[in-house]
């Protein structure tokens, strides 16, 4: 705690608690490996109280195609932590994009919100703008709005809306509320529609807007707020 909140390496930090220099709650403490509270016990060193920011860190991230979400991979796939190589340790995914996709991404270093955004039971709604080869009929459609049954389970119904068709393709835009592994995907191979771009552009209350391909930003206050009531009453 004191090399955290102070100049003291570890080293010349525990020189200072065996030296007497270190006060908790007014008691000198002189013993290494004293644990204390941070958020209420007072810890002086000589006269100076140490305080430690512990500021949690936030991001969304558009990620690019043809890049995975893991921190490495066997195959020698290109991995996100190329292009945030400076993050790689200190931050983790807020679940997963599949290779071939694009779009946002939750990246943190909290991770009781990872936790609370993954479970199974918090439903938070994911949105993706999806390009597929051909013209679904409005019976497909509804296939998706009513659930699909892949060998994993049936989907729950999502939210589907034809945007626009261009030749002999249609752009589709799909909400989801579970995280099945390459979910959109599939649900649009059962009705027979080929793939041919795939984007995330919102979480919940995030939305991808204009952020650029391998780009970050930090989360508002009020998305984290909103993404964690969602959670929780959910």
């Amino acid at each position: 705690m004191i090399a955290l909140s102070s100049d003291l390496s570890r080293r010349a930090a525990e020189e200072a608690i065996l030296n007497g220099d270190v006060q908790v709650n007014g008691v000198v403490v002189n013993k290494l490996g004293t644990v204390v509270d941070i958020f209420n016990d007072k810890v002086f060193l000589k006269d100076k109280q140490l305080i430690v920011k512990a500021e949690r860190k936030y991001f969304a991230f558009h990620k690019p195609k043809f890049q995975m979400v893991t921190k490495s991979d066997p195959e020698g796939r290109e991995t996100i932590w190329t292009t945030l190589r400076h993050f790689k340790d200190k931050l983790n995914s807020v679940g997963r994009l599949d290779f071939e996709s694009e779009g946002l991404l939750l990246l943190t270093d909290d991770g009781d919100f990872i936790n609370l955004l993954t479970h199974p039971r918090h439903e938070i709604w994911k949105t993706y703008r999806v390009w597929v080869k051909g013209t679904p009929t409005d019976a497909d459609l509804e296939k998706l709005r009513s659930g699909i049954s892949l060998k994993d389970g049936k989907t729950l119904p999502a939210r589907v809306t034809l945007k626009k068709r261009e030749r002999d393709n249609t752009l589709l835009e799909i909400s989801i509320r579970e995280g099945k592994n390459r979910q959109v995907r599939r649900m649009l191979e059962h009705i027979g529609c080929q793939v041919r771009e795939l984007k995330r552009i919102a979480i919940g209350p995030v939305k991808l807007g204009r952020l650029a391909v391998g780009k970050w930003r930090d989360l508002r206050s009020a998305e984290i707020k909103s993404l964690m009531a969602m959670s929780k009453g959910s």
